[in-house]
């Protein structure tokens, strides 16, 4: 995978009755039409800390996640296509008891597992300590040298590849807009963003900690959080959610996720209808990928009876 030449990602306008009526430009970033699996926000985070594993001379990228976490099933594709092997220390050790009943039912970590990803599960406990020095020296005595990506991959070089998320012409955006999982993205586009920008983040899981991480990466103060959105945390969505993006995708051929983008855009349109935006406002919104999970999401709404997402 060419991490070093692409079009530039085109903006799609979006046109419903609410934006007509508010006087509002609302346009879809389409990250996700990088590449199917490595899209998004993941292809930017991914792109320099792989060269940088290749400087480094690393044979092994190893990283964290949760068993539908988008960042897995990228890093062990990018790592197949860039001739590395890849090893994901994966939250929950009851998933280790039996991989082939959690292959059999989880598409993230089947695909992860497919592109060679060798999986460590280990306990919520453990998992809680993966960025102390003990933990780490564990898994270097278990598997050697390797190159370290965090758990969503954000680090300093994941937030200098978010900042060319943006290009000149998206400056005549007023807002700009993203979910948030760890605050690499936001922190990317802040930085990149004009001084007359504002940029708004929807984070997906509840907490108060998410301003602190993205501090730690930026010193501007041209942003802000909108934490109603979350719709119970982390993985959580109800049968509004799904509704709206089906009827969302119906109307406009965009899918989007119930983990982060969806939550996303519920909002944004949410506070457009409460007249949150000015008249002849314009907001870019960020489609960072990820549609590789709602296949697992399906399969839970299933055994509920509910309404599944279309694809």
């Amino acid at each position: 995978m060419n991490f070093e030449i692409q079009k530039p990602s085109k903006n799609q306008q979006i046109h419903l009755p609410v934006l007509e009526e508010k006087k509002v430009e609302l346009f879809i970033k389409r990250e996700d039409l990088i590449h199917p699996f490595v899209s998004g926000n993941k292809f930017r985070k991914l792109k320099y800390n792989l060269r940088a594993a290749k400087e480094q001379q690393k044979e092994t990228l190893l990283t964290f996640g949760g068993a539908f976490s988008n960042h897995i099933v990228a890093t062990a594709i990018a790592a197949q296509l860039n001739g590395f092997k890849s090893i994901g220390i994966i939250r929950g050790d009851e998933l280790g008891h039996d991989l082939a009943k959690t292959l059999a039912s989880n598409a993230t970590l089947r695909e992860a597992h497919k592109n060679g990803m060798i999986f460590k599960f280990v306990s919520r406990q453990a998992y809680r300590e993966k960025s102390e020095r003990p933990f780490l020296n564990q898994l270097k005595e278990t598997y050697g040298d390797f190159y370290l990506i965090p758990e969503g991959g954000t680090n300093s070089l994941a937030i200098k590849g978010c900042e060319e998320i943006l290009t000149k012409e998206d400056s005549k955006f007023d807002y700009i807009c993203c979910a948030i999982g760890t605050g690499g993205t936001i922190s990317g586009l802040i930085n990149a963003a004009t001084a007359l920008q504002k940029v708004i983040g929807f984070p997906a899981l509840k907490g108060e900690f998410l301003a602190a991480e993205i501090e730690k990466f930026t010193a501007k103060e041209n942003w802000h959080l909108a934490t109603s959105y979350h719709f119970g945390g982390y993985a959580k969505y109800n049968e509004v959610l799904i509704r709206f993006i089906n009827q969302f995708s119906k109307e406009n051929q965009i899918v989007f996720d119930p983990i982060y983008t969806g939550k996303m855009l519920f909002g944004i349109l949410d506070l457009i209808a409460k007249d949150h935006f000015p008249a002849n406002s314009k907001i870019l919104a960020i489609h960072t990928g990820g549609l590789q999970g709602i296949e697992g999401v399906n399969k839970k709404i299933k055994k509920k009876n509910q309404e599944l997402i279309y694809i």
